[in-house]
């Protein structure tokens, strides 16, 4: 720690520590919380000295518009520069805040099945394209955390048993009882894939093609707050966390809304909260 730091810098790092243990506490009881924390803070880019913000982004006299990137569209023009040339000309003064629905590649369900969650889907411009909004206007991601698309670069680790994404899904015998697991879609809830170890059933809650992560593995938490810290990076001024109730998975339990799950979001609103200063 540096020698000319003040005391205030120390007790509110300190502070921050004493946050992040209770939650990773309740998270991860069994793991050690004092090894963890240097990995999420450096996963959060947030550096000592960094001090807590608590602004208030939005009111009830915001008015959101939301949007797929190429609900518009303009010959010889990419999408989202279709998009910021409609809200500029059309929509100054009558929107506060803009949230574009996912704008990742992606394989299926209209991008919540999201084959790269930190590049921007050809079809509709590039990172570039997301910072001119950003620029303009208080802009909103949707960070699909509870599952990826089946052939996203982890999972097609998964199936060959290499890393990162080897223990990042959930694979269960394909005779255990999840009837009280609570569903959105009426497909099986685990599917079969190949993989080189041969047949294995995975947690998908949405579609084959959505496969569950598996938060019980703290890099995938680590994971998403990269991902978390590149929207922010590239402007995100809001995120709405899509399908975040299913997040942690208990058998013998709904698996909707458990207490992990919503502490998960209080560690990710402070690890925010901090590096944000």
């Amino acid at each position: 720690m540096p020698s000319y730091v003040g005391v205030d810098e120390e007790s509110r790092w300190g502070e921050l520590r004493k946050r992040l243990r209770d939650h990773l506490g309740l998270i991860y009881p069994q793991l050690d919380a004092e090894a963890l924390i240097p990995r999420l803070l450096e996963a959060a880019g947030i550096q000592y000295g960094h001090t807590a913000k608590h602004d208030s982004l939005w009111s009830e006299q915001d008015v959101w518009l939301i949007t797929y990137g190429d609900s518009i569209k303009k010959d010889g023009e990419v999408p989202l520069r279709t998009l910021g040339r409609f809200l500029e000309r059309r929509l100054r003064g009558m929107v506060s805040g803009l949230h574009i629905l996912p704008f990742y590649p992606y394989s299926s369900d209209d991008g919540f099945a999201v084959i790269h969650y930190t590049q921007v889907n050809s079809s509709l411009g590039d990172w570039p394209d997301i910072e001119a909004l950003c620029a303009d206007w208080d802009v909103m991601f949707d960070c699909v955390m509870n599952h990826c698309s089946s052939r996203s670069g982890w999972f097609e680790n998964f199936k060959r048993g290499a890393d990162p994404g080897s223990r990042y899904f959930i694979a269960l015998d394909p005779d255990t009882d999840v009837s009280e697991v609570v569903r959105p879609r009426t497909s099986d809830l685990l599917q079969c894939v190949e993989t080189l170890e041969g047949k294995r059933w995975v947690w998908c809650t949405f579609s084959p093609d959505q496969v569950d992560l598996n938060y019980a593995e703290p890099d995938v938490l680590i994971e998403m707050l990269r991902i978390i810290g590149a929207y922010m990076d590239a402007g995100a001024r809001s995120l709405r966390l899509d399908a975040v109730t299913f997040l942690w998975k208990a058998l013998g339990t709904r698996c909707v809304n458990l207490p992990q799950t919503h502490e998960i979001i209080r560690l990710l609103r402070t690890l925010v909260e901090y590096r944000d200063s």
